[in-house]
Formats: C-alpha cells, sequence, structure tokens
C-alpha cells in the first residue's frame, strides 16, 4: 500500500493536467488552421502562446475566488499582447512606438484582417484580433471545464474560435483535414481520461457501496453509456450525408462582404493633375534615392521621350533609372481615364507575379522621401516586390501601390521592385489578347466621334501586325502634334477631338502628354489593341523629383510579351507637319457649320396682332372702355413682369460677380461673359477652351462694333483674355486665386457685358436686360475645375 501511493499521486497529477492540456492544444490547433493564410508561422505560435497562456493562468487561480481570475487573466493578456505586438512589429519593419501601433491596430485590426492580401503577413494589426480572440476562448473554456468541471461544454469556446478561423480562411487555403482531425481526436482523448484523484490499479469504481446501491450505479452507468452511443450514432446518421455533401462545395470567402481601401477622388483619375502640376514646375514631390544590382540588363528607362521608346526597342543604357509609376488607368468612359483598381492591405512582401519569357528584369531598390505629393497613391518603380516604411495596399493586376491612411510631407518608405524589360523581338510578330479577361482595356465607350474611328481605320488598314498598328498611331502622334506646357487639361471625346482635328491658329494639335498618352490610348483601342494609360514621374536616379517631371504614356498589351510603353511624344526640335498632309477626311463631309443662332425667347417674339373685328359685346359696358380697361390691365400686367426679370437679372448678376469665395465669383463671371455672348448671338461651344472663348468673344465684340460705329471714348477695348487665365488659374490650382482677381474677374465681365450691349441696336439694347434665358440657363457648377470643363 505505501508503495503504490506514489504512482496513484503521479497518476492522479497526470490525470488532472490532461484536461488542461487539452484546451491549450484544441486553441493551438486554431492557429494552425489560421496560419495557413499567413505569410510565416509567428501567428501560430504567437496564438498557441495566448492559449496555453489563459489555461495556466485559470490553473494557477482555482484555489482563488472565481471573481478574481478574470482581473488576473486580462493583466496577463495585456502583457502577452504587448509582447506580441511588439515582436509582430519588428517581422514586419514597423518602427513606431508601441503605444502608437497597438491604437493603430485596435483601431484597424479586424477591416485589415478581411481585407488583407493573401498571403498576410503578420503585423499587429493583423495578430491582434486572433490573439485576443484565442486568450478569451482559453479563458472561458478553462473556467468552465476545469472549475465547474463540466469539459464537454468547456470545449465550446475553442470550438467556436476553432469555426470562426475556417470560416475566415474560406476559400483561400487548401480543406483542413488533418487539423480537424486532430481536434476531434483532442478532445476525445480529454472527455475519455477522467480529472481528479486516481484509483488504484483494478480497483472497482462501485467498491464499498451496498450490493443493491452498487447494482443500480451499473445499470445507471450502462443506460447513460447507451443512451449517449445512440444520441452520437443518430446524429451521425442525420447529419452525416449532409456534411459530406459540403465536403466538396467552396467555402464563403469573408472578404467579399468587406470592402477594401479605396482611393480619393482625387487619385481616382490623376491623369488631370498632370496640367495643375505643369503650372508650378519647380514644386518639389518627392526625394529619392535609387540602388540597383550589377545586372547588364536594364530595366524600363526613365520615361518621358525617348527613354520609353528604347525601353521598348530593347534599348536604354545600364544605370539609367527607371520611371516612378503613380497610377494604371484602365477604364475610360468617353470622358475620364480612372483607376479602377482593387488594393488589398499587403504586409512588407509583396505577392510575385509572373515575367514574361525572355524578359529581363533588374533589381531597383528605392529610398523614397514624399514632399508636396497628395493623394494615397504611394509612388514606386514597377513593380514592387518588398515594401518596408510604409503600410500599403496592393493591386497585383496593376502592381501598384497606395497608403489607406494618405501621404504626409517627411512619410519615408523603401520599395525594392524588380523592373522588367520585355524581349524586343518578339514584339514584331506578337499577338494581342481578346476574351472576357481583357474586356475592360478593349472597351471604346459609346459615342466616338467618327474622325477618331475614320483615323484609327485609317492608321490600322496597313498594318495587319498588332505592333506595327501601335508604332504606327505613335509615329502619327509624335510627328503631327505639338507638346505644349500650358495646354488645358481634358480627356474626353470632345476634347481628344479638337487635339487631334482643331486648327493650329485655335489652339488645337498641340497638348501636353496627358493628350498624347489618352489619344493614343483611344486610338489604339478602337483599332483592336488592348491599352492603358500610365501616369508617373521620370527620375534622376537619385536627387528631387519636382512637378515638372509628371508626365503619362501609353501601353499596350501583347501576349507572351506583357505590358509595353509607347511613346507618343514629339522629338525636341522637330516640327510637326500638318494634320491635313496625311489624314484623309470623310469624302463627302460637309464643312463644319457655324454655331446656330439663339432660338429668340419670350420676350423677343413679336406680340400677336388682335384680328380685325370680332363678336359684338354684350350690352352693358362700351366697347371703348372695356378696350380701353383690358389695356391698362395689359399693360402693368407686362410691366410688372418686366419689373421682375430685371430685379431677378440683376440679383443674379450680383450674387456671381460678389457672393462667394474668390473661385465662386471668377467662376461667376465667367458665366456672365458666356451668358452675354448667347444674348449677343454667339453662343460658345461646349468643346472649346477657355483661351478659345475668350478669343471667341473678342471676335463678337469686334463684329458688333463693326456693324454700329468705331469705339470711342465711350466705347473702351475690353479683352476677356486676362478673365480666361484666371479661370485657369483657379481650376488647375484651386484655393490659389485671392480677393484681389476675384474683383479684377468680376470688373472685367462688368466691363465686357456693358461694351457688348452697348454695341447693339438700340432695340436689342432694351431687351438685353429683360431677355430670361439667363435665368434658365445651366449655371451651377460643381467646382472651379468643373467650371472649366464646361467652358471646354
Amino acid at each position: 500500500m505505501g508503495r503504490g501511493a506514489p504512482v496513484v499521486r503521479v497518476l492522479g497529477a497526470a490525470r488532472a493536467a490532461v484536461a488542461p492540456l487539452t484546451l491549450a492544444t484544441l486553441v493551438a490547433l486554431t492557429g494552425v488552421v489560421l496560419g495557413r493564410v499567413y505569410a510565416d508561422g509567428l501567428l501560430t505560435g504567437l496564438v498557441a502562446g495566448a492559449g496555453a497562456g489563459a489555461v495556466l493562468v485559470s490553473v494557477a487561480a482555482r484555489r482563488l475566488p472565481s471573481w478574481l481570475v478574470a482581473p488576473l487573466s486580462v493583466a496577463a493578456l495585456a502583457g502577452w499582447t504587448a509582447w506580441s505586438l511588439r515582436v509582430s512589429a519588428d517581422a514586419a519593419g514597423l518602427a513606431a512606438p508601441l503605444v502608437d501601433v497597438a491604437a493603430d491596430a485596435a483601431r484597424n485590426g479586424i477591416p485589415r484582417l478581411l481585407t488583407a492580401m493573401i498571403p498576410v503577413e503578420p503585423a499587429p494589426d493583423t495578430v491582434l484580433v486572433p490573439l485576443v480572440a484565442a486568450w478569451l476562448a482559453g479563458l472561458a473554456g478553462a473556467e468552465v471545464g476545469l472549475r465547474a468541471g463540466r469539459l464537454l461544454l468547456g470545449y465550446l469556446p475553442p470550438a467556436l474560435l476553432y469555426a470562426g478561423a475556417l470560416y475566415v480562411v474560406g476559400p483561400n487555403a487548401d480543406p483542413a483535414i488533418w487539423p480537424t482531425v486532430a481536434f476531434a481526436a483532442v478532445a476525445a482523448v480529454g472527455l475519455a481520461v477522467p480529472a481528479g484523484r486516481a484509483a488504484p490499479p483494478g480497483a472497482d469504481p462501485t467498491a464499498g457501496l451496498p450490493p443493491g446501491v452498487r447494482a443500480a450505479v451499473r445499470v445507471r452507468l450502462a443506460a447513460t453509456t447507451a443512451a449517449g452511443l445512440a444520441v452520437v450514432v443518430g446524429l451521425a446518421a442525420l447529419l452525416g450525408p449532409a456534411v459530406a455533401g459540403r465536403v466538396e462545395g467552396r467555402p464563403v470567402d469573408p472578404r467579399r462582404y468587406v470592402e477594401p481601401p479605396q482611393v480619393e477622388s482625387l487619385d481616382e483619375n490623376p491623369l488631370i493633375r498632370i496640367s495643375g502640376w505643369a503650372l508650378n514646375p519647380e514644386q518639389k514631390l518627392l526625394e529619392v534615392s535609387t540602388r540597383r544590382d550589377n545586372s547588364p540588363a536594364s530595366a524600363a528607362p526613365a520615361g518621358g521621350g525617348p527613354e520609353v521608346d528604347e525601353a521598348r526597342d530593347g534599348g536604354g543604357a545600364p544605370g539609367r533609372a527607371a520611371p516612378i509609376r503613380l497610377a494604371v488607368l484602365s477604364d475610360y468612359d468617353g470622358v475620364t481615364w480612372r483607376v479602377g483598381a482593387t488594393y488589398r492591405n499587403a504586409g512588407r512582401i509583396l505577392p510575385e507575379t509572373p515575367t514574361a519569357p525572355g524578359s529581363t528584369v533588374e533589381t531597383v531598390r528605392q529610398e523614397i522621401t514624399v514632399a508636396d505629393l497628395t493623394g494615397r497613391l504611394l509612388p514606386a518603380v514597377a513593380t514592387p516586390r518588398e515594401v518596408s516604411g510604409a503600410r500599403v495596399a496592393y493591386d497585383p493586376q496593376t502592381g501598384t501601390l497606395i497608403r489607406p491612411e494618405g501621404l504626409t510631407p517627411g512619410l519615408r518608405y523603401t520599395v525594392t521592385s524588380a523592373a522588367e524589360r520585355p524581349d524586343s523581338n518578339l514584339l514584331a510578330t506578337a499577338d494581342v489578347p481578346a476574351g472576357d479577361a481583357v474586356a475592360r482595356v478593349l472597351r471604346v465607350a459609346d459615342g466616338a466621334p467618327d474622325p477618331l474611328r475614320r483615323l484609327a481605320a485609317q492608321l490600322a488598314e496597313d498594318n495587319s501586325a498588332p505592333y506595327a498598328r501601335a508604332a504606327t498611331i505613335e509615329q502619327f502622334l509624335a510627328e503631327h502634334y505639338r507638346m505644349v506646357a500650358d495646354a488645358p487639361s481634358g480627356h474626353a471625346y470632345p476634347n481628344l477631338e479638337f487635339f487631334l482635328f482643331g486648327p493650329r491658329s485655335g489652339g488645337g494639335q498641340r497638348g501636353t502628354s496627358e493628350q498624347f498618352a489618352a489619344a493614343f490610348a483611344v486610338l489604339g483601342r478602337l483599332a483592336g489593341l488592348p491599352t492603358r494609360v500610365v501616369v508617373g514621374f521620370s527620375s534622376p536616379g537619385d536627387g528631387p523629383v519636382r512637378a515638372a517631371d509628371a508626365f503619362a504614356w501609353p501601353e499596350v498589351l501583347f501576349s507572351g510579351v506583357g505590358w509595353v510603353p509607347f511613346d507618343p511624344l514629339p522629338r525636341p526640335d522637330e516640327q510637326p507637319r500638318p494634320v491635313e498632309e496625311d489624314f484623309r477626311p470623310a469624302p463627302d463631309e460637309p464643312p463644319p457649320s457655324e454655331a446656330p443662332e439663339p432660338t429668340p425667347g419670350p420676350a423677343e417674339s413679336a406680340p400677336p396682332v388682335a384680328a380685325p373685328g370680332g363678336p359684338a359685346e354684350p350690352a352693358g359696358v362700351s366697347t371703348p372702355v372695356l378696350v380701353g380697361g383690358g389695356a391698362g390691365g395689359l399693360v402693368l400686367l407686362v410691366g410688372a413682369a418686366l419689373a421682375v426679370l430685371v430685379a431677378l437679372r440683376r440679383s443674379r448678376s450680383r450674387v456671381r460677380l460678389f457672393a462667394g469665395d474668390p473661385a465662386q465669383r471668377i467662376s461667376g463671371a465667367w458665366r456672365e461673359v458666356t451668358d452675354a455672348l448667347r444674348l449677343a448671338g454667339r453662343p460658345a461651344g461646349g468643346d472649346l477652351a477657355a483661351t478659345e472663348v475668350a478669343a471667341r468673344a473678342h471676335a463678337a465684340l469686334a463684329e458688333a462694333r463693326a456693324g454700329t460705329s468705331p469705339p470711342g471714348p465711350g466705347m473702351p477695348e475690353v479683352d476677356v483674355a486676362e478673365l480666361a487665365g484666371l479661370l485657369n488659374q483657379q481650376a488647375f490650382a484651386p484655393g490659389a486665386t485671392t480677393a484681389e482677381q476675384a474683383e479684377r474677374a468680376a470688373a472685367v465681365a462688368a466691363a465686357y457685358t456693358a461694351a457688348l450691349r452697348a454695341a447693339r441696336p438700340w432695340w436689342r439694347r432694351l431687351l438685353w436686360s429683360v431677355h430670361p434665358g439667363p435665368l434658365r440657363w445651366p449655371t451651377a457648377v460643381s467646382s472651379p475645375a468643373a467650371e472649366q470643363v464646361c467652358s471646354r
């Protein structure tokens, strides 16, 4: 008996340890399941540690009052969480203070976990939620299973945690077969081994009981066991077919219910920012430091001009800096090119994309410091593979990055990219893909002007090979158009039509890289080429990147080669040839007609003439009295209506010229000028730029004066070109206009309107102030930039 006591105590201690070990193992298996979508095993270890820590705290405090367990466990959880966040932050390369890291993880843990790109990097915000959930499941399971002695009920929190892990993983990993089998086996072992003091070997648990009681206990045990077995068999028979039918089904991905990070409206179409940057070319946007490997192959060069062309043709010199991409625009609706990317939160290591056969890849490592660049788009050389120093979201389809929190001055990050250069020998015979997979980059929006379609057909008719078509479009644009820095922004169909076919004397056939890239992409799609537009910066490799370095270029997708950049920009010091020399217009195309005269308004219509004679007036009041009274009432009514019109017109002009901020007042002054042109019968078309409208206004005033008398001292010369300049300034540099400039705009608009009205015949001057047209013509614009678009 004395020799068996130590054995009994050892067996009792072993049996007592089975239940805690079972609970900790079940929580650890949850970490194994969830860790399948993580980049390494750090999360699995942290979850296993959280489960073990929660169970150990409960076991150590089993002799304390139950109300003390929760505070002790929460304190231990705080310590484990702080250590885990620091470890994961170091692993992810985040050098922020622990307090900031913890606050950010607490705010964004759940959405970032469900929007993170797979494989998920174990960063603080992607480990915090699983860590806390594992600790709470271990604590609840231990308290119910160990302190209350309900082990089967104590399995419920780990089981729910395990099911949640399976749901979060969804279809993004292979079926978790062996962890599920292990989970069931461990749970069965914990139930099979009773806890408590062990009985001597061979001892009967009913020994010492009276024979009658012993028999009753044995019968009850047998009945309970049989009932439990029947329940298990019944549940297996009922649920087995349903579970088996779901084995081959695809799990639901919870990520489809969570919206990933989005770009701001400022970044949805960064193409329009190029003209704005051109107004301040010395503005410092970035500071770049570049390191390249020693590979003899060269990546895509710095962009702009012949450098992109050399990248496509296989040229370029080693050591030349690759272009820094800001955005890739794949969607075009006839008005605007948009990013249209789907960004997922990513870790420091980004997913690799396959390279084209025969292409050469050079590793480029850049340290970039943000200066005045705003928005969320994060500049990087294509294609980024590793990012440190900033939390990013990544779109693998375009290879572009955003920083969900937005860019801030002084932000410094390091990007390691794989700059790929395609094999130029494959381009001449390469085909272009087709089908649903590339439908978005082949789509031609409705409403494409006929001249654009004819030009695309002409450029493609003698070039059956896709590369030859693309090279012909590139050459046509480079030889016939001029690149200028002060061209207004715009790449809608009307803007592109004016850029391609507008008269040179009126501002046509000239533009920034925005128009060149957009025109190439649209003509390419009309010719059957999958195209897109890229916005980025040329970089010297080391040093500042300024606003003047911003440019756009088109790319074409070739099968087996990938996206290839093209350079439609004209070469320096080359005079463009007239478009008419090489573009064949439609043979029956009528000459462009003049702008139609506006339909006379109600105030300009001749009053109806009463028919002579009529039915006899009824007896009573004499006819002269009736006629006089009716005429007097009509005169009063017409006079009141005219007075109301004059008051409304003057109120509208005062609001436009003197109400609101400077940008609104400049836009209102511009609207006064365009309304005056419409009143004079010379409306400005919606496809005209502000400078063209100013030229039309000058011509309208000169023509009106030529029909009356030469301008004298009372009719000074007025030119609205200054007002057009102010409008462009507030459109491309919002917030830069001042109150003095707004006052000057109001003075110019008032002087021009008065001069144009004074040059009209006397009867039209009378109708000018009571014409209801300005009250019903569209007047509201969303912003100064929208006013500029409307004016074009």
